[in-house]
């Protein structure tokens, strides 16, 4: 079951490095704290050192790259790599722009991170070389579906193998892969994308469930799928005619705050292939 790597999180209190994007930063920050860790932000070079020090996760987002806070990714990286400290990379926009993907594969190159989270376009992107990616959001045509559910399966467990960590593929239907197994995570609404950074909030809520379930990663990368995708539908559940997306934006961070174990056990829709 799902729900102990919830209970963890809230039992250890992990201090998380967030290097993410400022279109997003403060959900980012208010999620992590909703799930019982705790967040810090820092982007700048002479710091993130010193900060990532002090933590035991990194998140590491590029939604809105700077040649200031690239040089910080990569400093941090190096630092939380030596550390032994979990790593998540949201590589966002990758295959849209030539830095974005540059950026991301100079990191995945530099360092071994522990979760790799993005749509389906953006992890073509990086495994394949495509570039299908629509702005920031996946392109129409990248969709995970029961008809292609088998080989997006494989195509989850081998990039997983090549890049030797965790992936976690967001969508309508969500994948969180290693190189031998899959979950297959139906938690969500499609009213979750009318929210800018959902997919942001979720990096920063995955690198809080591995840092305090760091032996078991893939698991905790499932559970905080399952979580993100929940918390849409509860959040769902109580809005009002009136309410609109930025209501529904901290509706969800509520459904976070209010979950326990139990409930993410219950509500929790996954397969494992």
């Amino acid at each position: 079951m799902l729900g102990e790597y919830l209970e963890n999180v809230r039992k250890k209190s992990p201090l998380v490095h967030n290097i993410t994007n400022y279109v997003t930063v403060n959900d980012v920050a208010n999620i992590i704290l909703a799930c019982g860790a705790s967040p810090i932000m820092s982007d700048e070079p002479d710091d993130v050192e010193d900060i990532t020090s002090i933590c035991v996760a990194l998140n590491i987002n590029i939604g809105t790259l700077r040649k200031r806070s690239i040089e910080s990714m990569h400093l941090a990286a190096k630092k939380a790599a030596s550390l032994g400290h979990i790593l998540v990379l949201d590589p966002v926009g990758a295959g849209a722009s030539t830095l974005r993907t540059t950026t991301a594969a100079s990191l995945l190159e530099e360092v071994s991170f522990t979760l790799i989270r993005g749509n389906v376009s953006e992890l073509k992107a990086l495994a394949l070389g495509s570039r299908s990616t629509k702005g920031v959001d996946a392109d129409a045509a990248d969709v995970v579906t029961d008809e292609n559910l088998d080989q997006m399966v494989n195509f989850a467990k081998t990039y997983a193998k090549a890049a030797d960590c965790v992936i976690a593929m967001t969508g309508a239907i969500d994948l969180v892969a290693n190189a031998s197994s899959c979950y297959v995570i139906r938690n969500g609404r499609k009213e979750m994308s009318s929210i800018t950074g959902t997919g942001c909030q979720l990096s920063g809520l995955s690198a809080a469930f591995l840092a305090a379930n760091p032996e078991h990663p893939l698991e905790a990368a499932a559970a905080a799928v399952c979580t993100m995708g929940l918390a849409g539908e509860i959040g769902y559940s109580y809005m009002h005619p009136e309410d609109g997306n930025s209501t529904y934006r901290n509706r969800i961070i509520d459904a976070v705050y209010n979950m326990n174990g139990s409930t993410l056990d219950k509500g929790a829709k996954y397969e494992i292939r």
